[in-house]
Order: structure tokens, then sequence, then C-alpha cells
């Protein structure tokens, strides 16, 4: 079962200069919640309650500021920093002491879910024991993306980095569950010749052992890289969509604290007093009221 979860905040955010030159990438706004909290709550979906945040060291304070140390959702959030973009596999050589020899969780802090059934897929991924599992969604330009192929039990056959003629249009997403073997497996890795450590090349490890299993989002679920302007518009605009529609909040870390049991009401309204008389604020005390 997996109990722990990195989320990497890191990187310069080049492509959406210059609103990133002053704020990391991961707290501009997405409609009315910052950025970071939709990897968070997707590792809250999942049951991690202890998790790791890792940012650059100019950009740490300001994660802390936001988001504590998880004590008003009933969590733990501890903070390391990346000194310098080093691919995303480096997360488990700077998250060595917190993972103590443990499986995690990892999720990119630009990558936003949505689906119905999204829950119920982290927690079946976060029962892995042996193994890794990674995310697939079919796209319609798989050339641009990191791409998997694979057999009909979902065993993956084979993985590509941005190839030329795609063998699958499944793109594998910034969401990886990896057993108690991973840091191990980390120290192993080379850098690329663009000097970073891979997260495919770490896949590949599992790929080679026989134990890298896809997990499918189909039809019904949303996968939202908020790495351009454009897309941070588009994912704003989704959130806003669904919200309004149905009237329930999507990425809120004191309902599914709350939902999950790990604050109770007191917590709730002690949260939605703290937020003024912001509409966030409402909607966490109109779910107190309706306990």
């Amino acid at each position: 079962m997996i109990k722990k979860g990195i989320l990497l905040a890191g990187g310069l955010g080049t492509r959406l200069y210059p609103m990133t030159l002053a704020v990391s990438k991961q707290l501009l706004p997405v409609y009315d919640k910052p950025m970071v909290y939709y990897p968070l709550t997707t590792l809250m979906l999942a049951g991690v309650r202890d998790v790791l945040l890792i940012s650059t060291p100019a950009d740490i304070g300001s994660y802390e500021r936001l988001l504590g140390d998880g004590a008003k959702w009933g969590m733990s959030i501890k903070y390391a920093a990346q000194p310098k973009p080093g691919g995303l596999a480096q997360a488990f050589l700077i998250g060595e002491g917190f993972l103590e020899s443990q499986g995690c969780a990892l999720v990119l802090g630009d990558n936003i879910f949505y689906g119905a059934e999204f829950q119920k897929l982290l927690t079946e991924s976060a029962a892995l024991d042996d193994g890794a599992a990674i995310f697939a969604y079919q796209v319609s330009d798989p050339s641009r993306y990191g791409i998997a192929s694979f057999d009909e039990r979902g065993k993956v056959l084979d993985l590509e980095e941005k190839p030329a003629k795609p063998k699958s249009n499944y793109a594998v997403v910034g969401l990886y569950f990896y057993d108690k073997t991973v840091t191990a497996k980390a120290k192993t890795l080379t850098p690329s010749p663009r000097g970073e450590m891979e997260i495919t090349d770490l896949n590949k490890l599992y790929l080679q052992e026989g134990k890298l299993n896809v997990r499918l989002m189909g039809r019904g679920y949303a996968w939202l890289d908020t790495g351009t302007c454009e897309s941070l518009i588009e994912a704003s605009s989704f959130i806003e969509a669904i919200q309004k529609r149905q009237g329930l909040m999507v990425a809120c870390p004191e309902e599914i604290a709350f939902r999950n049991g790990w604050i109770g009401r007191n917590g709730l309204i002690a949260q939605a007093k703290s937020l003024g008389g912001s509409d966030y604020a409402r909607y966490l005390a109109s779910l107190a009221d309706g306990v």
C-alpha cells in the first residue's frame, strides 16, 4: 500500500514568462484556487497523507506559507529544494530520506485530472506493493508526448519519447506509482544528453523486469497540462464550467480531507472562517452546515 507521495513543483516555467519571472508556475491560479491544489488533491484522493513537495530554493517559502505543514487537512507536508532542473527521476534522490525505502506516488505540479471514477482508479493503484503503475491518456497528437504501447492486459510493451512514428496514441501523463525499489533504481540512472534524470529511463527499468503496468484514462476523464498560456486558460475554463454546472468544487483539499475522515466538522468550520468572505469560504461553510 502506497502511503507516501512526492509532488514535484519545480522548474522555471519559461513557457509562461513573464508571468513566472516572480512566482512559481504551480502557484498561478487555475480558476479559483492555486494550481498546486490540483495535484495535491490527486494524492489525497489516493489516500496519501504524507507528502513531500519539491520546488526551487527560491519558491519553497511561498509553498510553506500556502500549505503549511498540512495539519489543517490532517496531513503531513514536508519540503525539499531542487537546486536546478535535474529531471523528474531526481525527485527520488532528493526525497530518499523522506521515502525511507518505501514505495510512493509521484505527481507533477502542473497536471490536472478529472473524472467520475478517478478516485477509484487512484485507490486501486495505491494498493500496489510490487512493480510500478503509470497512466495513459489518448491524444490526437502523440508525437508531442512520451508514448506507451501495451497489451490487452495492461502490460507495457514499449515506451517512446516523442516518437516520429508512434506505436500508439496513448500519452504517459504526470502521475506514477512505484514500489519500494524506486530509490535504488533511480540511483542507477545516468543523466540523459540534456543533463537530466529521465522518468522514462526509470520506467524502462521496471519494464525490463516485466513489472510496469499501465492504467488507462479513457472516455470520461480529463487530463490537462497547464504549461502554456493557452492551456492555463483552457484549464480554468474547464474547472469553471464543471463547478458552476454541478455546484461542487473540484480539487478542494478541505472537502477531501473531511470526506476522508482526516478532519472533522469543527476543522472544516475553522478553515472556512480563516478564508474570509470568499466564495471558497462560503462553500466550506455550506459543507459544514450540511453535516
